[in-house]
């Protein structure tokens, strides 16, 4: 079994995660629209070539995580995504402008999975942990929790920081399921990589 490594190839203030075992890799977020050229060198920096990455997985559908998408479907690297997001997909476009030159995601050619069938799906690529549904930034968000405590969260908003008290009673429900599966290291959308307390 490979070990796992993570490497950020992020750009424009956020956080772009290659989850990897071995040569098989994930990618979770899949950058800002109209920056291929950007998103390409950050792999070729960190040395993650496009054909070893298995799959795309957005954390939510907003422009900043999921951008690229189909692009990425374009170059051989199918997307990822759970029952609860298939409805984002087609909503995020109604916040592109012609100017973010966004390539809308088509929905015909997506892998769709269930939750309940996250472990298995990673578990081919070599990855030992589940997607779970993680609301509170958005409805659809969700996160990557590794069974070593690594948990990409997206932009998982900070426990008892939602900006209403329906959004911060998410959060704190989905930072408790977190912790209760075993999370224990943060890997977020935006910022450092800090330790769960």
């Amino acid at each position: 079994m490979a070990d796992v490594s993570i490497v950020n190839v992020g750009y424009m203030s956020t956080n772009f995660w290659v989850v990897s075992a071995g040569r098989s890799r994930l990618l979770v977020d899949l950058g800002w629209p109209g920056t291929w050229g950007t998103m390409q060198a950050g792999l070729e920096r960190m040395d993650v070539p496009l054909t070893e990455l298995r799959y795309g997985l957005a954390t939510h559908y907003h422009m900043d995580h999921a951008g690229l998408a189909q692009e990425f479907k374009a170059h051989g690297v199918p997307l990822l995504v759970l029952e609860e997001q298939v409805s984002a997909i087609p909503a995020m476009k109604q916040w592109m402008k012609p100017t973010d030159h966004y390539s809308e995601i088509t929905a015909h050619d997506n892998t769709v999975i269930r939750l309940a069938d996250s472990r298995a799906l990673l578990a081919t690529m070599g990855l030992h942990g589940e997607i779970v549904h993680t609301p509170g930034h958005s409805d659809d968000s969700v996160s990557l929790l590794l069974d070593n405590g690594a948990v990409c969260t997206g932009d998982l908003t900070r426990p008892g920081l939602g900006e209403t008290e329906q959004k911060a009673a998410q959060v704190d429900a989905s930072w408790a399921l977190l912790r209760s599966k075993g999370a224990t290291r943060v890997y977020p959308g935006h910022g450092p990589v800090y330790a769960l307390g």
